[in-house]
């Protein structure tokens, strides 16, 4: 247990972690912070759009084995990020730490899986739940707390020890495990999901910079488009498929699939323009903001632990529950406006975090008893993949969300030239800049208008959070169809290469 949220919580607080370091990283490589963007988006990308491969792979590769080169990779990059000397090298080692936690993320859920059954599966499961949810929420905390104190490289060479530690525990006291079934790897499927998802993410960013009409942004959308294709009709063609696309007959499986989806944008995709909004117009220090979502990590392990010990609930009310108060904790951070300051946001993300605390064990046990046991590291790996692609989607919508409706309300006050040019500038943290070069008299009527604007996107932006999450609540309720005591959904009738035994009647309660 251990062994396997050590990882779990390093690769998860790297995805947020960084996004309180930002403004000292720009200062140190004199450069902007837009240029530094994609020091927080590869990571979040090569994670999502590797995962997938990982998980199946491990299944045949051993479960163990690929968690130990996932460790391994992961602390390597985490020493070059952190002696980077430029931001090229910087974003290079990022993608690597990437495709290392893949490697872990990948197959956590299997692995707990084969350890642990019945009552201590779920209580396994609530544990891996809470690390989760304080690994993701805790970041900025974490972030704000080296950078300021120490130096954001910091945030860096703390995986070091803590990879070590795992690595030595993973050698000690996991198990192998592994299916010999002779089959050829799925690699072209492979390949095109991790084309596809990439470029989507890609090309999703790209639109907030350069617009939805630049060639690169079109292009990137096409490729997607492409190799999605691509991956759908290998997949029904494949012996062994990196992702059994006849699961999807199953609503129940759907249904997890797309509450992982939603889960992951809808509740901390939104954190790093919270962060951004907090240092850059309300001028707090990285840890002062990071405090402020310290709540959230709260929230989140109280509940999941009490979850665990509390239960068994079916699997559908957990994840149904916990969406519909990670909508409601959303919905209540939609009053923002010029005057609010961070205490105004803290009511609602210690409501998203009790939902995420509900949802997270539920969903990965859920997961991982809707396929066959020798599929386990698929289904781990699908569901964190698409939990880490609604992740990197929704930081790429919301920011296109974000920075429209900051260019709205510029263009609808009518006091600044060129909207489109400050609406980039503002939402790539440079608000403070754009003060300091406001003439005097202009300068508290300028202010204001930031703030408004900031507040506004905020607003919007976490409306279309709540609104998701509250879909994905009434889907889970509606599709999910788990036992409480074991077993799984009975699998529709199959023909072809890719048919499937009956499930295994894994334990899916939290």
């Amino acid at each position: 247990m251990a062994a396997i949220c050590l990882g779990t919580f390093m690769l998860l607080v790297d995805v947020t972690i960084v996004t309180v370091a930002l403004p000292d990283m720009a200062e140190d490589f004199d450069t902007t912070l837009p240029n530094l963007e994609w020091v927080v988006d590869i990571y979040a990308l090569a994670l999502a759009a590797l995962l997938l491969g990982v998980g199946s792979s491990a299944d045949r590769v051993g479960r163990k084995k690929v968690y130990l080169y996932g460790l391994v990779i992961f602390t390597a990059a985490s020493l070059v990020c952190g002696v980077a000397p430029n931001p090229g090298v910087l974003i290079a080692a990022r993608a690597v730490q990437g495709l290392g936690a893949a490697g872990m993320f990948g197959t956590t859920i299997a692995l707990l899986g084969m350890h642990y059954s019945g009552r201590d599966r779920g209580v396994a499961f609530a544990v891996w739940g809470a690390i989760n949810a304080i690994a993701a929420a805790a970041g900025p905390v974490v972030g704000g707390l080296l950078t300021e104190y120490l130096n954001w490289r910091w945030i860096f060479f703390v995986n070091l020890p803590v990879c070590l530690v795992a690595v030595v525990m993973t050698l000690r006291v996991v198990r192998e495990a592994k299916t010999n079934d002779g089959k050829r790897a799925d690699v072209f499927g492979t390949v095109t999901f991790t084309v596809a998802s990439g470029s989507l993410t890609f090309a999703l960013i790209r639109a907030h910079s350069d617009g939805w009409g630049a060639t690169l942004t079109l292009v990137m959308f096409a490729v997607a488009v492409v190799a999605l294709a691509l991956f759908l009709w290998v997949e029904k063609r494949h012996e062994n498929p990196v992702l059994d696309l006849s699961l999807f007959r199953r609503p129940s499986f759907t249904g997890i699939m797309v509450s992982a989806l939603i889960l992951q944008g809808a509740a901390f995709a939104y954190l790093l323009f919270e962060s951004l909004w907090m240092q850059s117009v309300l001028g707090y220090g990285p840890v002062k903001a990071g405090l402020y979502i310290l709540p959230m990590c709260g929230a989140a392990f109280v509940v999941s632990a009490l979850a665990g010990r509390l239960g068994p609930w079916p699997a559908r009310t957990s994840m149904a529950a916990g969406l519909a108060l990670i909508a409601i904790g959303s919905g209540l951070q939609t009053m923002l406006d010029a005057g609010s300051s961070g205490n105004s946001i803290v009511a609602g993300l210690v409501v998203s975090g009790m939902g995420v605390g509900l949802v997270t064990p539920s969903l990965s046990a859920a997961a991982l008893a809707s396929v066959p046991p020798e599929r386990g590291g698929m289904a781990g790996g699908a569901v964190n993949t698409f939990r880490q692609l609604g992740f990197a989607l929704g930081i790429a919508v919301f920011g296109v969300i974000f920075q429209s409706r900051i260019e709205h309300v510029l263009k609808k006050d009518g006091s600044v030239p060129n909207p489109h040019e400050v609406a980039v500038a503002l939402s790539g943290g440079q608000a403070q800049s754009f003060l300091a070069h406001s003439s005097a008299s202009a300068r508290a009527g300028m202010q204001h208008l930031v703030r408004d604007s900031f507040s506004s996107g905020l607003n919007l932006m976490l409306g279309v959070s709540a609104v998701l999450a509250a879909v994905a609540a009434v889907l889970a309720f509606a599709m999910v169809r788990i036992p409480t005591t074991g077993g799984a959904e009975k699998p529709p009738q199959q023909s072809g290469g890719n048919a499937r035994g009956q499930e295994a009647g894994a334990d899916a309660t939290v």
